[in-house]
């Protein structure tokens, strides 16, 4: 999904991450990821159901106790090694299985529209047929009424004039016994009868068709929840990593040292850093919001001035990014649309690949822009899900949820289950998945299928 890209991706820090370049290397085809499906939702079902394998770690005042002996140093040193190994191992563990089911969803969501392309297709073709028999069996009808009305003596024309046929298929029963009227003209009557059994065919085929697609839809679902179980796991090993990775390596170093640094030093650096981290933490966030202050009073200003100019300024025609309109909806993103909805050449990057059209429409905001929630609503996933990359869909009611795609790594502002109001900043934009350039993918689901946002954005005053 192309955009403009006015960073570099190891600027806004989108690129992916050696680990992921080594992972996504040998991109999986469709077919191997569905052959791995049953293996994937075994080991998911293992890791996610499988209690927490550390039921404790050293404090401080075990490692100062060990190091005042060797032996039990030794023995300390292998127990946190053995802990740092498995908390590594389980966040590993645990994204893999997010990733592989986050893959086998997004193929599922494809399989199910393209199911839903080809029933309401074969219903198309069917109903066309049953017009094309319709009009055949009432030129039929209008040949038999010009025969009558010149003479013939036909008494089967007395019993079908004596009442209307209730439907093409009972006129040409009814026209079929009239053998000087077939006799004349039996390439129509031929027409229409193939007309007829084409539609019946086409009908029994859309109903198939029907069936299939309704269960690839629960299948969808089934592998959309077991994504984001998968992701919330995989994210729970990575805040347990987090929160226990720093302390095990201080107390390794501090065991394994042997000048005279105390234990409390060790402790003090830890703590220390912990500071450090969530101090950089808190400026990021409040300069990301900082930005998207600036920036939507840039816009703000520039559609003023396009309103008082007669013009549309940059694009966004008078709604900018993240402004709730009076439906209740907000511009998902700024930037102009680089690429629309509808069909279009496959993409390929990072691993991954789209094939069945872009079901969505590509908002240019640049790396790490701000992206808003479409409207209030709740957060029914947030993961990593093939070509989507870093992914999150919002569920507001009435069968209507959006999706947006390509956030960059990291770049989560709200996570599963959570509520969300109109113009909630809830990620920041990336370049994950099958896209060759930061940008937002955005979506909109009706009844469960992807429909075209543009109209369906416009239609609630938002400009795009």
């Amino acid at each position: 999904m192309r955009s403009e890209a006015p960073e570099s991706a190891e600027e806004c820090g989108c690129a992916p991450t050696p680990k992921e370049w080594r992972a996504f290397r040998s991109p999986l085809s469709r077919r191997g990821a569905i052959g791995l499906g049953a293996a994937g939702v075994v080991g998911a079902g293992l890791l996610l159901a499988s209690p927490a394998w550390a039921a404790s770690y050293p404090s401080w005042d075990d490692v100062k106790r060990a190091k005042a002996n060797e032996a039990s140093k030794s023995a300390q040193v292998t127990r946190i090694e053995g802990l740092i190994s498995q908390l590594e191992q389980d966040v590993a563990n645990k994204q893999a299985i997010a990733e592989q089911l986050g893959y086998e969803y997004d193929l599922a969501q494809q399989a199910f529209e393209e199911a839903a392309d080809r029933a309401l297709s074969l219903q198309e073709q069917a109903d066309a047929e049953e017009r094309r028999a319709a009009e055949a069996a009432g030129k039929l009808g209008r040949l038999a009424a010009q025969q009558y009305r010149t003479g013939g003596d036909d008494t089967s024309l007395e019993l079908f004039f004596s009442d209307s046929a209730a439907s093409a298929d009972d006129l040409l029963a009814r026209l079929g016994t009239m053998d000087q009227l077939l006799a004349a003209n039996k390439s129509v009557y031929a027409d229409a009868m193939s007309a007829r059994d084409n539609a019946q065919s086409l009908s029994d085929q859309a109903a198939v068709a029907r069936d299939e697609r309704d269960r690839l839809q629960q299948e969808a679902e089934q592998k959309m929840v077991a994504a984001q179980n998968a992701a919330t796991a995989a994210q729970a090993a990575l805040d347990a990593q987090a929160q226990h990775l720093d302390t095990l390596q201080a107390q390794l170093a501090a065991l394994k040292d042997t000048t005279a640094k105390t234990v409390a030093d060790y402790r003090a650096g830890v703590e220390a850093a912990r500071k450090a981290r969530e101090e950089r933490e808190r400026r990021a966030r409040a300069e990301a919001a900082r930005k998207a202050r600036e920036e939507e009073e840039r816009r703000r200003r520039e559609a003023e001035e396009a309103a008082a100019g007669g013009g549309n300024g940059n694009g966004n025609g008078g709604s900018p990014a993240g402004e709730v309109q009076g439906s209740g909806w907000v511009r998902p993103a700024a930037g102009w649309i680089s690429s629309w909805f509808g069909s279009r050449g496959t993409i390929c990057a990072n691993g991954h690949c789209t094939s069945t059209g872009h079901r969505g429409i590509d908002f240019a905001a640049g790396c790490s822009a701000p992206i808003y929630a479409a409207a209030d609503g709740r957060v029914v996933f947030a993961g990593y899900s093939g070509s989507w990359g870093n992914y999150i869909k919002v569920d507001h009611g009435g069968g209507i949820i959006t999706g947006y795609a390509h956030i960059k790594p990291g770049g989560y502002n709200v996570g599963y289950g959570q509520r969300v109001s109109a113009g909630q900043v809830i990620a920041f934009v990336g370049n994950t998945g099958a896209s060759t350039g930061c940008h937002l993918h955005f979506e909109v689901y009706s009844g469960g299928l992807r429909i075209n946002p543009a109209p369906f954005l416009r239609a609630r005053g938002i400009s795009v």
